[in-house]
């Protein structure tokens, strides 16, 4: 079962917190079951001054980097909803944003206080160029 429909949805404000400069980080949690995954951190990076996402996979034993563009980092983090992690967590000066799934797959997205009061120095300094 994909949940393209309620991820994008999730993910339009994951895009709009970076180009309006609150987004602080963005983690994958809570997996379902043993797996060796753990963890999936996603911040941005700038490449040759283009924002990019660093996606960092944390399994038990070891870690790996990804580069993508903004939109697809979408496609390459969509699988893993519900295979293996049932919540996803935007944290923004603003507002964190939880994406969560229950036991009977439904999905939830609830907002709470940030957690962040600083954004990210790499969204401030990207934009900072753009102006």
């Amino acid at each position: 079962m994909l949940f393209t429909k309620t991820f994008t949805e999730f993910y339009a404000k994951v895009k709009e917190s970076l180009a309006d400069g609150t987004f602080a980080k963005l983690t994958f949690a809570k997996t379902i079951g043993n797996t060796q995954l753990m963890n999936i951190y996603v911040r941005p990076v700038l490449e040759e001054g283009a924002l990019q996402l660093e996606l960092k996979f944390k399994f038990q034993q070891e870690e790996i980097v990804e580069f993508y563009s903004v939109e697809e980092a979408f496609d390459r983090l969509l699988p893993f909803i519900n295979n293996p992690f049932s919540s996803v967590i935007l944290f923004t000066t603003q507002f964190d944003l939880v994406y969560k799934l229950n036991k009977k797959k439904a999905v939830s997205i609830t907002d709470q206080l940030p957690t962040f009061g600083n954004a990210s120095p790499v969204i401030l300094e990207y934009l900072a160029t753009k102006k």
